[in-house]
């Protein structure tokens, strides 16, 4: 076989292999000839000359951010902080303003410095090169510095974290930029139904098998932003079982298996849930009668979990928080004469794959609501989801 024959590699198996190796995250910015703010989060950046000062990075060629830089006269290029994992969430998910909130100086050439960033470059692009779905972006350097000389922040192995890597600091794995995508495309269509229900709507994709991360928020006016969960909570049940009734029987025994110290009537009743939601594509659970503070020690538990670094005694400590949540996921069948206080309903959503990755969840619904009100929020919701699934089924790669 000579060198200029194709080859064929599984996806799977380079994302793999070339996750072994740790590259450098940065966040290129810049500012439109009409004044809007760009960011962008790259993994593949590189110093590449001295004399003439070079530096590159290669952007995905269906990126939307890049094709507004090409036409920047220059950019910033930060070098994030191994504290800095949550910028690249947030600069991730959003679809514009994507330094709202995020404290920010600015260059000598006018653009975004990020506050806390180890280093800044302020460079030019120099040329593009087509390099298969990506492009590489060589660009001059006229000026440049550290600013906070501390660790930066590594993609490794499928997450993000500093040079001090455990499984502890892997939390977002990149391919979820794809599904902040997909539920981008459906926006309008969140903002709706939360808006019609009065109540909070969430698209969540699963990172791995132990956890997953908001990509989508809306809620209804009067509705309290602050009494949602943390944008990542991991698979503990209940939370991943529209995820989890898909994969293997050792998948889900791993899953259940995180509940520590639960009666088998309780490992039960989350099986029961598995076949139900395959079954009917929905879960619904209720409040007891302590209303929404059933959540409380839920909200908790998730909001320290989205903290950077945590200790095994921290993480199990927060698995056995959610495991005894005080909402009840039994079972119920929807009278439409009776009456419901809903804690939350969530369906799965089948993706480009064929898996299901992503979840609609509604919460902060409107209390002691007809069975029949509750039936309808469930063809609502599933016109939500009917919209996302053709949405990913036409943007799934050729």
């Amino acid at each position: 076989m000579t060198g200029n024959q194709a080859v064929s590699i599984d996806p799977k198996l380079f994302r793999d292999v070339m996750g072994h190796y740790p590259t450098g995250v940065v966040v290129v910015t810049a500012k439109s000839d009409d004044g809007e703010i760009l960011a962008m989060v790259v993994g593949t950046f590189n110093s590449v000359s001295l004399d003439p000062p070079l530096v590159s990075f290669m952007p995905m060629k269906s990126s939307r951010t890049f094709s507004q830089l090409l036409n920047c006269p220059s950019m910033c290029i930060n070098v994030l902080g191994g504290e800095q994992e949550d910028i690249v969430l947030t600069i991730s998910q959003r679809w514009e303003n994507k330094l709202e909130g995020i404290d920010w100086y600015e260059s000598p050439s006018g653009d975004p410095i990020l506050a806390d960033a180890v280093a800044w470059i302020d460079a030019r692009i120099a040329t593009t090169v087509d390099a298969g779905d990506h492009m590489i972006v060589l660009c001059s350097v006229r000026d440049l510095s550290v600013t906070n000389p501390v660790s930066p922040l590594l993609f490794f192995q499928g997450g993000y974290g500093s040079f001090v890597l455990t499984s502890l600091m892997a939390r977002m794995d990149h391919e979820i930029l794809p599904a902040i995508n997909q539920a981008h495309a459906v926006r309008t269509e969140v903002k709706g139904l939360a808006d019609e229900i009065g109540c909070e709507v969430s698209l969540l994709t699963a990172v791995s098998s132990d956890e997953m991360t908001r990509v989508l928020w809306a809620t209804a006016p009067g509705v309290d932003s602050q009494l949602g969960l943390s944008p990542r909570v991991p698979m503990v049940p209940p939370i991943g079982d529209t995820y989890m009734f898909d994969q293997s029987d050792a998948q889900q025994t791993r899953w259940l298996d995180r509940l520590r110290d639960v009666s088998e009537d309780v490992r039960s009743m989350h099986l029961e849930r598995l076949g139900f939601v395959r079954k009917n594509g929905y879960l619904l659970s209720f409040l007891p009668p302590q209303g929404e503070t059933a959540y409380d020690e839920l909200r908790r538990a998730s909001r320290e979990y989205g903290k950077t670094r945590l200790t095994p005694a921290q993480e199990r400590r927060i698995r056995e928080s959610i495991g005894n949540s005080a909402v009840d996921y039994r079972l119920r069948e929807i009278d439409p004469s009776g009456t419901y206080d809903v804690a939350s309903l969530v369906m799965p959503v089948r993706v480009a794959d064929g898996g299901y990755s992503l979840t609609l969840r509604l919460a902060q619904f409107p209390s002691g609501v007809a069975g029949a009100t509750v039936l309808e929020w469930l063809d609502l919701a599933r016109a939500v989801v009917s919209s996302l699934e053709n949405n990913c089924a036409t943007t799934a790669p050729a």
